[in-house]
């Protein structure tokens, strides 16, 4: 049955409605990882939409300080932390790229050392506590920013999946319903199609996986491969250990484990397809068989425009599908003889406990020494194998006991790796 259309007059008014600002107050934002890539496309969608985003505080390593100065004075950041590097220095650079900018009297308070993303991530300033913390750091020592992100009250949007798999309970416990916003192109989908039915009408997760550059290769074809090649991408621009996450496939094992946390989903109702175009970022199966996938253009913009926003969108954050031109999407079994880290990462999340933080932990040692040329490609995910094969997990989960299970397990790691 078609609804009628209203009355002129209503109509008028509708379109007036239509055409005015977004009901989206503005948001205040506190990025970790700044000068990473997450960290500058979340500045791009700051800057595109600067009536819906504000910047109050940002992090990063400390080995790009002038990129960092420049983010700080452009944003007029309250306060910005670094891991590593001079703060002197680093002050000398925020007063240098002030002058450049003509932004005079520009003073934001300044945080160094290990706990600096952690300090920065509550930082509650002139302005107050921020709404929205994006977690952009890359591996474990996410987890205590991640967790004082989620103390603090605020929003985490979270593109830093090693701290919710390192830290399982200790994180969801942590977690009011709802404050965890995921980042990661596969979760954002995942989250966008669930609006699509209840909760108990969900069958199965699907994850796309876009194969890296090595898909359709047999093991055998894999054991001379070169870091180089590890490391050429044909979707995505990534760090170096996330790009070699994705060759091995430990990344999509990662995504999984992710998956099962974020959204109560059992794990074994939780699959991986390989769909190379990486344009259909995730799929939700419901009860009666209906398949709803998320797809748009491979860009982070996206998933970090939702991370700040949800759950509003932000307009134009990325451009859409073209559908003038003819294009094709094809889906492909994966390979597991090839690819193991998927059933790898699943047995590792089923034990529970401190097995997943030893299986991120015991990887990371080994994409190290893979790009030292130390070892093999496939030398990777079988020391992972052989290292979690010797863990006991722990009876109880703290921060402790979760860093002294990756400490064993780069230890373990180095000594596999030395022989």
């Amino acid at each position: 049955m078609q609804t009628p259309e209203p009355p002129v007059e209503q109509r008028s008014e509708a379109r007036v409605h239509h055409r005015a600002e977004p009901r989206a107050e503005q948001r205040s934002v506190i990025i970790l990882g700044s000068t990473g890539s997450i960290g500058t496309q979340a500045l791009d969608v700051v800057d595109g939409a600067p009536h819906r985003f504000r910047v109050t505080a940002l992090s990063a390593g400390g080995g790009n300080l002038g990129p960092l100065a420049l983010q700080a004075v452009r944003t007029r950041a309250e306060a910005v932390g670094i891991a590593d590097g001079s703060i002197d220095e680093l002050r000398s650079l925020v007063n240098a790229a002030a002058a450049a900018e003509g932004v005079p009297h520009y003073e934001p308070e300044l945080f160094g050392g290990p706990d600096a993303s952690t300090r920065i991530a509550a930082w509650n300033g002139p302005s107050g506590p921020a709404d929205v913390v994006l977690n952009g750091i890359t591996g474990s020592i996410g987890l205590g920013p991640t967790l004082a992100a989620l103390a603090s009250g605020a929003t985490l949007a979270l593109a830093n999946k090693e701290s919710l798999i390192v830290g399982g309970s200790l994180v969801t416990g942590a977690a009011a319903p709802g404050q965890i916003v995921p980042v990661d192109s596969e979760h954002s989908a995942i989250a966008q199609c669930l609006r699509a039915g209840r909760a108990d009408e969900v069958e199965r997760l699907i994850l796309t996986a876009s194969g890296g550059p090595f898909r359709g290769r047999s093991r055998e074809e894999l054991k001379h491969v070169t870091p180089a090649e590890a490391l050429n991408h044909p979707t995505w621009d990534m760090g170096k250990v996330v790009t070699t996450n994705s060759a091995t496939l430990v990344n999509k094992g990662l995504e999984l484990i992710e998956a099962h946390l974020l959204f109560g989903v059992a794990l074994e109702a939780i699959d991986v397809v390989v769909h190379p175009q990486s344009v259909v970022h995730s799929m939700v199966q419901f009860a009666d068989g209906s398949v709803i996938a998320q797809a748009s253009p491979p860009d982070m913009r996206l998933p970090i425009a939702l991370g700040l926003g949800w759950p509003d969108r932000v307009a134009h954050a990325a451009k859409p599908c073209d559908w003038s031109q003819a294009t094709a999407w094809t889906f492909e079994p994966l390979d597991a003889r090839a690819f193991p880290a998927v059933d790898l990462a699943k047995d590792a999340a089923k034990q529970g406990s401190t097995f997943p933080a030893v299986f991120n932990a015991a990887n990371e040692e080994a994409v190290e020494a893979f790009h030292d040329g130390r070892i093999g490609f496939l030398d990777i995910v079988d020391t992972v194998e052989a290292v979690l094969s010797e863990h006991v997990g722990s009876s109880e989960m703290s921060v402790e006991t979760v860093l002294a299970a990756e400490g064993w397990a780069r230890k373990r790691a180095h000594e596999r790796l030395a022989s």
